[in-house]
């Protein structure tokens, strides 16, 4: 097994290399040469929806690649440039203005790939790395599974040993964008007579192949984005384990503590404006715009909204802050990723809420323009308190890993998975 420590990232200076403000005016400047400007009243994240087979994401990504701006933080051996958080933090400041090809941020580039850098065989990071970042490759995560709920060690998609493969079947579901990704890194339980999370196996898994079938899902606002996927004697070499057999749970702890740094806002992997949810803990403008645009920015009780979120949203960036350098520093366990991403589920949460009331019944009617996209955001606001664990798994991580309280019950503990009731 390699691992690769995906939270050395250097710090301003530390690298030897250029410094963030020769850094920032060369990105600059290069950004208005080459990068399409958003159209007026749009952000990526809209631009997104529309982007359904990826390739607008895929083309701006090869420009990053060719302009030397994509995996600012990434290793220089496996395509990146090598430099710190504070160049990243620098040129998404500047790309504010452009289209970006965000798609790739979540999960790609912010969860998979710090994976297959901590974990993967040189060769694996060598063949696969580079292509993410050329924009030639989208990745998903297959983890959860229709029968496990928030229970992910008790997944029963199995991977069964035969000579140089494994043959996989199963089901995963809630992959975000399977339909149009090309690999994923796949979680299979390959032994069922030990405890529940010492006989499972990461897996990277090529999505487009005979033996495995995608389902897009219908969604209550309208977008298919969701997928479940069905997989029936697909063979896997055992050149594409990740980690060690039978020890694919620590491989999924790693990808999921990314996963919550992805969603907290404090992913260094993370490059342009954020898809949703502030990101990187940024002050978001679009309620003042949206109370503007309705007359109402002169209300005292809209105002007192507006002061709320933008309040919740600076304490969301300090948060951010002050749990990856703790981190990093090591005052802080890796598990602590939980406390941003759990805040930024809740300021997400309370943050659409404030726009429904701002935009009122024309909202939820979807009969204004300046509002009607609040009604459709607002449908899928639980979506950040569910990727990356639900809220309620975050309390738990947070209790127990970080404050160091005792752990909940669990029947199932210590015994033979075959000897545990299950779907």
């Amino acid at each position: 097994m390699s691992t690769t420590d995906t939270d050395g990232i250097a710090e301003a200076g530390d690298d030897g290399g250029e410094s963030v403000d020769s850094f920032r005016t060369r990105a600059r400047a290069w950004l208005a040469d080459t990068m399409p400007l958003l159209p007026e009243g749009t952000t990526n994240h809209l631009l997104s929806r529309d982007d359904e087979s990826g390739e607008r994401a895929r083309r701006l990504q090869r420009l990053l690649f060719d302009g030397g701006f994509a995996g600012i933080c990434f290793p220089v051996p496996y395509g990146g440039q090598g430099l710190s958080l504070h160049h990243q933090k620098a040129f998404t400041q500047e790309s504010l203005p452009y289209q970006m090809p965000t798609i790739f941020n979540v999960p790609t580039l912010s969860i998979l790939a710090p994976t297959l850098l901590d974990f993967g065989t040189e060769e694996q990071k060598v063949r696969h790395i580079p292509a993410m970042l050329r924009g030639d490759e989208l990745w998903v995560q297959f983890l959860s599974e229709p029968s496990g709920g928030s229970d992910l060690a008790g997944l029963i998609t199995r991977a069964t040993r035969d000579g140089d493969v494994f043959i996989l079947n199963g089901s995963k579901i809630w992959s975000s964008g399977a339909f149009r990704s090309d690999y994923s890194l796949c979680l299979a339980r390959t032994d069922w007579q030990v405890p529940k999370h010492r006989g499972l196996t990461m897996f990277i898994l090529k999505i487009h192949q005979p033996g495995v079938e995608v389902q897009q899902i219908k969604m209550v606002n309208g977008t298919s984005e969701f997928c479940q996927e069905f997989f029936d004697d697909v063979p896997i070499p055992v050149a594409d384990v990740v980690g060690e057999v039978n020890d694919g749970w620590t491989v999924a702890s790693r990808l999921l503590y990314h996963e919550r740094n992805a969603a907290g806002g404090g992913s260094p992997f993370v490059s342009g404006a954020a898809t949703a949810g502030g990101g990187h803990g940024g002050q978001r403008t679009d309620l003042l715009e949206l109370a503007t645009a309705t007359g109402q920015a002169d209300d005292p009780r809209v105002r007192q909204l507006v002061a709320e979120a933008r309040i919740n949203d600076r304490v969301h960036g300090q948060l951010i802050d002050r749990v990856s350098t703790g981190i990093r520093t090591g005052a802080l366990p890796p598990a602590a990723g939980a406390l941003s991403s759990l805040f930024a589920a809740t300021n997400t949460e309370r943050h659409l809420d404030i726009g429904l009331e701002i935009a009122g019944a024309a909202a939820g009617a979807w009969l204004a323009e300046d509002s009607e996209h609040w009604g459709v955001n607002w449908l899928f606001r639980q979506g950040l308190s569910l990727g990356g664990g639900s809220n309620e798994i975050q309390r738990n991580i947070i209790s127990e890993r970080v404050l160091g309280m005792p752990r909940e019950y669990a029947a199932d503990r210590d015994k033979p998975f075959d000897e545990v009731r299950h779907n």
